[in-house]
């Protein structure tokens, strides 16, 4: 039996951490036309019934004044069709995908590229907590990931966009 160390552990949370989608280029051209979304944004995935998610979807909405950026839950059609199977089981992630190369990043590393993209001051704060090793920071997030429901609610349904919010959401 081989067990696995910590070494392998950290080598298999930077594997996971950042992924090539499993959605082609093409297939994602198809996706657009078929929902009319606009996927020349980057797209951050978030569980739509966590308090603590639909509250941070709320600060960066609230700090992305140019739009920059388009929210999807994770139990939605968008998540569906953009990403595998065992991303959207695994709900305990955030997701960041880039609109270029539709990279896919997530835990810490999802955070800290959504901090990036919001300009300052929060750029800043993305970098710093860059710094941080990425172990670190994964211990860090699984800590709060593990008890955001107990901390800050579970909705019943995902989270409804307001008429003004609804450009910058996906189904």
């Amino acid at each position: 039996m081989i067990k696995s160390t910590a070494v392998d552990q950290t080598v298999q949370d930077r594997r996971n951490e950042v992924a090539p989608s499993p959605v082609s280029p093409t297939e994602t051209q198809e996706i657009n036309s078929e929902s009319g979304a606009a996927m020349d944004k980057p797209v951050l995935f978030f569980d739509g019934v966590c308090g603590l998610c639909n509250s941070s979807v709320d600060f960066a909405m609230a700090r992305d004044r140019q739009g920059r950026l388009l929210y999807s839950p994770l139990q939605g059609e968008t998540a569906a069709a953009l990403l595998s199977v065992q991303d959207i089981q695994n709900i305990d992630t955030v997701i960041f995908r880039t609109a270029e190369s539709g990279r896919l990043y997530r835990r810490s590393a999802a955070i800290v590229r959504v901090l990036w993209l919001l300009g300052f001051p929060w750029n800043i704060c993305g970098w710093l907590l860059w710094l941080i090793p990425l172990p670190i920071r994964n211990l860090g997030y699984r800590m709060v990931a593990g008890s955001r429901y107990r901390l800050f609610g579970k909705h019943e349904t995902c989270r409804m966009p307001t008429p003004e919010e609804r450009t910058r959401f996906l189904p």
